[in-house]
């Protein structure tokens, strides 16, 4: 099999695409292929019979994420006493403490969690907390729950996350004291080492330095903040700051240089040492699927090179690629597992272009080059954008990361052990020197970020996507320069016209968010004619009445990216609780707002801020009777008509048609205001009402619903809110009428899919 290594690992590729997809092409694809290369004596028989043995059998291999036996044994819904064993690290913050358990009786993943009291650390001082360790058996007393699940499109699915990890369940804990635990592993001495460290070096160097040196050396980010994050992931940077082929080299590199250059030990012995330490090294820095790639690729080739047998890069990192899925069938769903096996595949194909040059400076920008090229796929897919000025930018500060901040944080963790006032000018200069970068990399992400959004990557062009990146890069390698040219024209018309499908699209959007107790509506006209939102609530603190970002954060502007969405043609809102207009101040920070529509009677103070004397965003107020286009959609006003002296009852009242038929928002308007709209409009029937102020029992009088006579009703509404909404006269009232209800608590987000002819509606949960 020497030098066809590639092939089973192809087949066992496959193999993981068919069970995330679960297309029956890639069977029929994969099949065709073997036999071309049979019929065409490409390959011999036995690689083939091999990557066929070994495509069936990780067709049964590789989990299911998707498919409910995940969950066949459902654990009692009252507290009840579980017992187990610890296979995870035990992980605590300031905040967290969490662990995986293997439940003894049904050997299922639980997700064991416990939040102490904010910022009290002294539960790291509890004898119970002591006992918990990597091997340790343990019995505890909790709930054992299905974890929160996704309940708006593109929002973050925390259970299918877990799942993707073979965790069923999550139980968390009352008390330190209703989990007892003794015994240990092995590994947990390793675990604990590493713990140590952390520790060590957030005491030693200030927190910043600390927050770097952590994540370089230990692949522990989270103390890095959350802004720096984003943008890194924004500009396609978290690959530097994850443990990869460049550390390992590096350790590899300096350890030579210790061991042999200064006659510490022989060449022989050396080798020896690493075999021993990378794997060490692995489980101190966290066991990220990128860094054993690295580590077991270098161990495998020291031990090639000391029996003398020749293996391909290609060989060894399709023997890795298969060893890592059979150590752990659930590394599959690692995105690092994914992005570190594609770009390494990638630079290997691309080996003999990059090595024509000479000039380190031309291999950097050629090699990062060919890394952002073969993840965009998954970029899109994963992240929905891609910044394409973030190679430009690749290029300038991986050199930087390379020469100086990671070498600096591996020798810097040795000189933690020495006194203070020799380790506090490396700190200083550090951090000195990061900030500035940090701060060089914000202002180009203020000003130059232009990025692609797509909703979505399908597989079908995903397949042609790989299929013209290899030809372009075969072409290029040939040099046949011209024949290169036009299968990258090609890739980009592809991503091009994934980017334009929702402006040749017939097919519009409505799209009614589970945000919780508050309002927000999406509204996509076909042909992507306008994008327009009714009201963007947002949750907010009881202490100070401040809206936070999660909603936007979360449910928002996940949505917003994966659509391809950068620009409101329209913000229409009803009136000025943040429950309805929360989330607009981060809205108008990420998204440039054609418009503002608000009512005569809506305090607009806080929007002028916001947009700024120069806006381009216009403010417009309106009334009843007047009349507004977005993208040639027509709204009719039908309130409000006279101040009520209060917000709700001053919501604006809109009319339109999608889908052919007739639809309400109605904000938050009460009984009276109810009353009034018949008597203006005493013909006013709907097909789809939005149900009034979350279903209190202050609106949807009766006698409105019987001379509407709605066919659906909307009601977004949080899950067990505390306000007992929709009131359950209300939801009879409805019922009697054979209003169908979708409500945002049971069914989450509700999307409504409508041409010219009509349309459909669609819960998020089933």
């Amino acid at each position: 099999m020497k030098g066809y290594w590639h092939f089973p690992a192809f087949a066992a590729g496959t193999a993981i695409l068919y069970v995330f997809f679960n297309t029956n092409w890639i069977i029929v694809a994969f099949l065709l292929w073997l036999f071309y290369l049979y019929f065409y004596e490409r390959l011999r028989k036995w690689p083939i019979i091999i990557s066929l043995t070994v495509f069936i059998l990780f067709l049964f291999f590789i989990p299911d994420t998707d498919h409910h036996q995940l969950y066949d044994h459902h654990f009692p819904s009252e507290e009840t006493n579980f017992s187990g064993t610890i296979i995870s690290p035990v992980t605590s913050t300031k905040d967290k403490l969490e662990f995986i358990m293997e439940e003894s009786t049904t050997n299922q993943k639980i997700l064991v969690l416990y939040f102490p009291p904010i910022n009290d650390e002294s539960f790291k001082n509890n004898k119970f907390y002591k006992s918990m360790k990597h091997g340790a058996n343990c019995t505890l007393k909790g709930t054992a729950e299905l974890p929160a699940e996704s309940r708006n499109p593109n929002q973050f699915d925390y259970r299918h996350f877990l799942l993707t990890q073979g965790i069923t369940h999550q139980l968390i804990l009352d008390s330190l004291e209703n989990i007892q635990c003794s015994g240990s592993s092995f590994l947990n001495r390793f675990y604990t080492a590493r713990q140590f460290l952390l520790t060590h070096v957030e005491n030693k160097l200030s927190a910043f330095s600390s927050s770097w040196l952590t994540a370089i050396v230990f692949g522990d980010d989270s103390n890095i903040d959350d802004e720096t994050e984003e943008i890194f992931q924004r500009w396609s940077l978290t690959h530097i700051i994850a443990i990869s082929g460049t550390h390992i080299g590096l350790i590899v590199g300096l350890c030579y240089f210790l061991l042999i250059r200064l006659n510490m030990l022989t060449k022989e012995k050396s080798q020896w040492l690493m075999v021993i330490l990378l794997p060490v090294y692995a489980l101190l820095a966290g066991g990220a699927p990128s860094v054993w790639r690295a580590s077991t690729m270098v161990v495998i080739f020291i031990l090639l090179n000391k029996y003398k047998l020749k293996f391909s890069y290609t060989d060894v990192l399709s023997i890795v690629f298969l060893l890592l899925i059979l150590i752990d069938n659930y590394i599959v769903y690692h995105v690092g597992f994914q992005l570190s096996f594609i770009v390494t595949l990638a630079i290997l194909l691309s080996k003999k272009w990059i090595s024509e040059t000479d000039s380190i400076f031309w291999q950097v920008l050629q090699i990062n080059f060919v890394s952002q090229m073969a993840i965009i796929p998954i970029q899109f897919a994963y992240f929905s954008l891609f910044q394409p000025l973030s190679i430009i930018i690749n290029l300038i500060i991986i050199p930087y990361f390379t020469i100086f901040v990671i070498p600096l944080m591996y020798s810097l963790l040795p000189l933690t052990f020495l006194p203070d006032l020799l380790i506090q000018p490396f700190d200083l200069i550090f951090a000195g020197i990061h900030k500035w970068v940090l701060a060089f990399i914000r202002m180009i992400d203020r000003l130059f970020f232009y990025p692609f959004l797509l909703n979505g990557f399908p597989i079908n062009a995903a397949a042609i996507y790989f299929v013209l990146f290899f030809v372009f890069m075969n072409d290029l390698q040939r040099k046949k320069l011209k024949q290169s040219l036009v299968s990258g024209l090609f890739m980009c018309f592809l991503i091009i016209g994934i980017a334009a499908k929702p402006y040749f699209s017939e097919t519009g959007t409505v799209t009614m968010f589970d945000i919780g107790q508050g309002d927000a509506f999406l509204i996509e006209l076909p042909y992507r004619k306008g994008v327009l939102m009714i009201d963007a609530g947002a949750r907010f603190s009881f202490e100070d009445m401040e809206a936070t970002e999660k909603v936007y954060q979360q449910i928002l502007k996940p949505y917003f990216y994966s659509r391809g969405i950068r620009r409101l043609d329209a913000l229409i809102l009803t009136h000025d609780d943040l429950d309805h207009v929360g989330s607009v101040p981060f809205i108008m920070k990420d998204l440039a707002v054609d418009e503002i529509i608000i009512t005569e009677y809506f305090d607009d103070t806080f929007l002028r801020e916001l947009a700024g004397e120069n806006s381009p965003t216009e403010i417009t107020r309106v009334g009843r009777n007047d009349y507004f286009e977005v993208g040639n959609h027509g709204f009719y006003v039908l309130a409000p008509h006279v101040e009520h002296m209060s917000a709700n009852e001053n919501s604006l009242v809109l009319y339109t048609e999608l889908g052919g038929e007739s639809w309400l928002f109605t904000g938050d308007i009460g009984k009276n205001e109810e009353k009034e709209l018949l008597e203006t409009y005493p013909n006013l029937s709907l097909y789809v009402l939005k149900v009034a102020h979350h279903g209190s029992n202050t609106s949807t009088d009766k006698f409105f619903l019987e001379k509407t006579n709605p066919k659906f009703a909307l009601i977004s509404v949080g899950e067990s809110n505390s306000y007992g909404h929709p009131a359950m006269e209300v939801v009879q009232t409805l019922k009697e009428e054979e209003t169908i209800i979708l409500r945002t608590d049971r069914n989450g987000a509700v999307q409504y899919l409508f041409n010219e002819h009509g349309g459909t509606f669609y819960t998020h949960l089933p």
